[in-house]
């Protein structure tokens, strides 16, 4: 089943994407169910949104592609290396990535996101893929001079417009199958990889976490992205494509 948040005369709705159409849900699936509301909406005449606004938190994991470490020159990690991106950074489908003029490189990092729909503390790795939701694309979009800089990761990661999520939350996804990664810059491949590639699993990273702080229904999970990182700049459109879950399309613009 494929979820979508979407807009549609001035009103923010949920539905689950039928085709052409959008079947209208009664609320938020994460806290109301599925029910609907017998409304249909054609895709066409509807803006899509970000599929979640995380309510607490975005999860990230670093150098979880071994090819992508090493591209900076960095070791992979025995356990996962975990950072944290604010709810404010967090756009949809179709919206801008602003560069900041704080930053003189920005890159792009394309990724699988995983959406939370249960509250998990302390969950074992055999168990932790039952409190998935479902999953999106993310770009975990970078100022790489200031993670350099900076020393410490929140300012680079987090600004306003660095978490791109979209199109939609699919319910069936797996991911322990054999899907890939692609980002393209103006139709250019920049990065692919398999998801299989990922030196931590999702279900790992998700029992890793759940052991360090709670995690809540809504909370997205970004998973690593493969080698390929580089920069954007204004007037560039990114899309991230994972197959099975679509392409989340985002134009870059300066501040």
């Amino acid at each position: 089943m494929r979820i979508a948040r979407f807009s549609h005369q001035d009103a923010i709705r949920y539905g689950i994407v039928d085709e052409t159409d959008l079947v209208v849900l009664a609320g938020d699936p994460l806290f109301a169910g599925f029910d609907t509301t017998g409304d249909r909406v054609p895709l066409a005449d509807a803006a899509l949104l970000a599929p979640v606004i995380p309510r607490s938190k975005v999860v990230a994991i670093a150098r979880n592609y071994r090819d992508h470490a090493s591209e900076l020159g960095n070791e992979v990690s025995a356990e996962p290396m975990l950072f944290l991106k604010p709810n404010t950074s967090v756009i949809g489908p179709g919206d801008s990535i602003v560069l900041p003029p704080q930053s003189q490189r920005v890159d792009h990092e394309g990724e699988l996101a995983a959406v939370i729909g249960t509250i998990a503390k302390n969950v074992p790795a055999e168990r932790a893929l039952q409190y998935v939701f479902g999953y999106t694309i993310a770009n975990d979009v970078t100022a790489r001079d200031l993670q350099r800089s900076d020393g410490q990761w929140s300012r680079a990661k987090g600004f306003d417009t660095f978490c791109p999520l979209g199109p939609a939350i699919e319910t069936e996804f797996d991911p322990t199958g054999d899907a890939v990664i692609t980002t393209r810059v103006d139709g250019e491949v920049r990065q692919q990889g398999p998801i299989s590639d990922m030196v931590h699993s999702v279900a790992e990273i998700i029992a890793y976490a759940s052991a360090a702080f709670t995690l809540l229904p809504g909370d997205v999970i970004l998973t690593g992205t493969p080698a390929g990182v580089g920069p954007i700049t204004a007037g560039q459109t990114v899309e991230v494509e994972v197959s099975g879950l679509g392409v989340l399309r985002n134009p870059v613009r300066a501040a």
